[in-house]
Order: structure tokens, then C-alpha cells, then sequence
């Protein structure tokens, strides 16, 4: 065989074992998923519950329209601090006032009234004591004469005179008494009418009264939709018209968020809060829970749950009040806020990336032990409910192979959450990519590669 054979027949040799090596290269390769990795970590670890919602002032009142009128003087402007009792408004008062001392008049009349009744209650009582005495003089004149008569020592004309004298006695007696009766009836009738009419000050005193409005603590006035000359009406709160003014107590000032339902069993009243600010910026304030609301809110209408005829599936809030320590003064109340409520800590825990959590069937972890093990698994199948049984756990890489571990989790933070068993510090776990994660088989043999996915490059020409 001539020198060129030999060299033609080594190259291909050569080419052919080349070929034979790439495809042994492929072949032990295609089944290799290239993975992103973690450590488990020991370090503190804090849950939060975070929720949107604005700036209120815990104590604050809507001044509404108690009287129809209109409004003659405004004594304040938004914005300005108001003292308790201090007079904020007044509408138009000409016809309640003269009500007023119309009603004043009258009750004076009808006082006067009852101290006439009651002179003439006393001069009838008088005239009735002298009804009495003449009365008595003459019953005893009256049988005088009967004895005198039976002696014949009067005449008849004498004895006819004294019996005369003591029936009209009686009879005067008896129309005193009448009198008395009269003037007592006229007592308690100018006593009814006097209660009448004091009644009825008390009732146009108080529709005067309500014609004047004054603050009913130390606040500031934060609302004033209606200006002087305008016409109030008693009507449906934050009607048009009905109400006056906003009086808010700003020592005191909270942030009234919404807290999902999944979130609201860890809040509880006294734990920490911060709260952000949009008009505020770079800025935190220290707050503490206050106030947890025991109805939920429909999230899409914003209308409680109970005053709602039927069942809803729609996502669900529940009120959560925060009250901050130490508010700034120019806090207003309706600004947008964020409230970042504390509700568990723990110290030196072993915790891992959130995102390394899975879920796996039981179906799939008993396929992985029957591959591992060469031999079916021992005992009847299980059945269908069992099989679609999920296990929450992390890919721990072992000899380059991804390993399922069932873990048990405890409290979650920003982006790790708290692994109770399964684990123990310096484990690496895969955390990504999600997708495969979520394709990632039991056993499957990895390829650590952490760089960061390089980005595509925008605006190609």
C-alpha cells in the first residue's frame, strides 16, 4: 500500500473518530440542564405586610347643615387652627330669632298671668276664712234665738231675722268655697301654660341655636365647600349643600390602608410599622397598628361585605389603621401612603431565596424512586388523589444532580423565607431560571452556570 493510502485512509480514521467523540459529547450532554444556584443562609429575618392607603386624622368631624338658610358669615378659611367653642359660621337667623322673643313675651304673660291667679287664689281664701267666721257667728246667733224663742222670750219676727242671717252665712260660705275651687283651677292653668311656653322657648331657642355653628374641639379646618351668600340644606351627609365644613384634630394623625386577605392573620394590634409618603420622598415615619377592621372589604367596589345580599368571590381587603409617632405638620390629610407593618422577626434562622421553592407530585417523586431503586415500588399502587399530592420543597445539587428535598417554611420575608427542616446552612439549592424550575425533573444531572443572562440589545439597526 502506497504512502498516500495510508495517509488518506488515517485521515479518515481520524475524521471518523473526531464525529464518533462529538456525538458522545452530545449525547452526554442533551440530557444536562444548566441551572442558577443559591446557598441556604443563616440570618435574621424579618415578615412584612405591605398596603397602600392615605393620610387621616383620627379624630375629625364633617360640620353639617342643621337648619335651612343661608349662610351669612363664614368666620373661617381652609387651613386656618380653630380652638373649641370658637364660632366658625352663621346663617340667617331673622325669623327664628323673632320666634324666639315672641315666645319670651308669651312666657312672660303667662308668669305674669300666674301671679294674678295666684293673688286672686289668695284674696278667695280670705273672702272664704271670713265666709267661715260669719258663718259660725251666725249658726251660733241662729241657736241662740231657737232656745229664746222656745221661751218666748223673742219675738217671732226676731226669731225669723237670725234664721235668715245664718242661711245667707251658709250660703256665703259655700260660694267661697266655690271661689277658692275657681281660683285654684285658674292657678293650675296658668302654671300648664307657663310649662307650655317654656317648652316652646326651648324648642325656638334651639332652632335659633342651630343657625350658629362652633367648633366642637381644637383642630384645623381642612374642608369649606360652601362660601357666605350660599343656601345650606339639612340633608344626606357629603350631600351637596349639607355640609358646612371639615374640622380635623391633627395631633393626632394616622394612615388608614387596605391589607389583602391572605396578609390580615399576621397583622395584630401594637406591632411596628413605617410609613412612606408620595408628597414625601426619601422619607419614613414610625407608626404602630391601632385599629384592625373585623370586616372585609370588596376590593372592586369598596363596599363591606355585610352590606352586601350575596356572596362574592371578588379579592378582598381588610382596614388596617396605623397611627404615627411622630408626624410631621405639614401632614395633610388625604395624601397617598404606604404602611410597611412588621409582624415577625427571627434571629440567625436558615433561610433561602423565595423563588427556590417548588412543588412537586407525589407521582413524580415515585417515579424518581423507582428509577433510582431499579424496581417497582413494593405494595399496591396508590391511587389517584395520592399520586396528585403535592410536596413543597427545594433542588439541593448533589454530585451534579438536582435533588428534591421536601422542606417545611416559616415566616417570609422581602425575598427569603424561614426553612424549618430539610436543610441545613451552606446547601445549594437551585433557584432558576422559573422556567426551569418548573420542568426540572427529580435526579436530572445540572450545569451551575450564575453569570447574569446577558441582555439583548435594543434598537438593532
Amino acid at each position: 500500500m502506497s504512502r498516500g493510502k495510508k495517509i488518506a485512509i488515517g485521515a479518515v480514521l481520524l475524521v471518523l473518530a473526531l464525529i464518533a467523540v462529538q456525538v458522545a459529547l452530545y449525547e452526554s450532554r442533551k440530557d444536562i440542564v444548566t441551572v442558577q444556584t443559591g446557598k441556604a443562609e443563616r440570618r435574621d429575618l424579618t415578615a412584612v405586610v405591605s398596603a397602600s392607603g392615605e393620610i387621616k386624622p383620627k379624630t375629625y368631624v364633617n360640620v353639617g347643615a342643621n337648619a335651612f338658610g343661608k349662610i351669612t358669615h363664614l368666620y373661617v378659611k381652609e387651613g386656618d387652627r380653630v380652638r373649641k367653642g370658637q364660632l366658625l359660621a352663621q346663617l340667617e337667623n331673622v325669623q327664628s330669632a323673632a320666634d324666639v322673643n315672641a315666645t319670651q313675651a308669651a312666657l312672660e304673660a303667662a308668669q305674669t298671668d300666674a301671679i294674678a291667679a295666684d293673688a286672686a287664689m289668695k284674696t278667695s281664701q280670705a273672702d272664704l276664712d271670713r265666709a267661715k267666721a260669719d258663718a259660725e257667728r251666725m249658726k251660733l246667733d241662729w241657736d241662740r234665738a231657737q232656745g229664746l224663742f222656745k221661751e218666748a222670750l223673742i219675738a217671732r219676727s226676731e226669731y225669723d231675722s237670725r234664721k235668715n242671717a245664718w242661711e245667707a252665712a251658709d250660703a256665703g260660705l259655700a260660694q267661697a268655697q266655690a271661689r277658692i275651687a275657681q281660683a285654684k283651677a285658674q292657678k293650675d292653668s296658668a302654671d300648664r301654660r307657663i310649662a307650655q311656653t317654656r317648652a316652646n322657648l326651648t324648642r325656638v331657642s334651639d332652632v335659633l341655636q342651630k343657625t350658629t355653628y362652633d367648633a366642637p374641639f381644637d383642630g384645623m379646618i381642612t374642608n369649606l365647600p360652601v362660601r357666605e351668600g350660599e343656601t345650606v340644606v339639612i340633608g344626606i351627609q357629603n350631600s351637596p349643600g349639607s355640609t358646612l365644613m371639615t374640622i380635623a384634630d391633627m395631633s393626632v394623625i394616622t394612615a388608614e390602608v387596605k391589607v389583602d386577605e391572605t396578609d390580615i392573620v399576621n397583622v395584630k394590634l401594637g406591632q411596628p410599622a413605617v410609613v412612606t409618603i408620595d408628597a414625601m420622598p426619601k422619607r419614613e415615619f414610625k407608626a404602630v397598628v391601632s385599629e384592625i377592621g373585623n370586616n372585609a372589604i370588596v376590593r372592586s367596589t369598596g363596599v363591606a361585605t355585610s352590606q352586601q345580599t350575596s356572596a362574592s368571590q371578588e379579592a378582598k381587603d381588610f382596614k388596617v389603621v396605623v397611627t404615627l409617632n411622630d408626624p410631621p405638620p405639614e401632614l395633610r390629610p388625604g395624601l397617598s401612603a404606604t404602611a410597611k407593618v412588621t409582624t415577625a422577626t427571627r434571629p440567625d434562622v436558615l433561610t433561602i431565596p423565595i423563588q427556590a421553592l417548588t412543588v412537586r407530585s407525589q407521582e413524580e417523586l415515585q417515579k424518581r424512586a423507582d428509577r433510582k431503586n431499579s424496581v417497582e415500588a413494593a405494595g399496591p399502587a396508590a391511587d389517584q388523589a395520592k399520586a396528585k399530592e403535592e410536596h413543597q420543597g427545594v433542588f439541593v445539587i448533589r454530585d451534579r444532580k438536582a435533588e428534591f428535598i421536601p422542606v417545611d417554611t416559616g415566616i417570609l420575608g422581602t425575598t427569603d423565607i424561614e426553612v424549618l427542616n430539610g436543610l441545613k446552612p451552606g446547601d445549594e439549592i437551585v433557584t432558576g431560571s422559573y422556567k426551569t424550575l418548573r420542568t426540572l425533573r427529580p435526579g436530572a444531572t445540572v450545569k451551575v452556570d450564575n453569570n447574569a443572562p446577558k441582555k439583548e440589545e435594543e434598537g438593532n439597526e
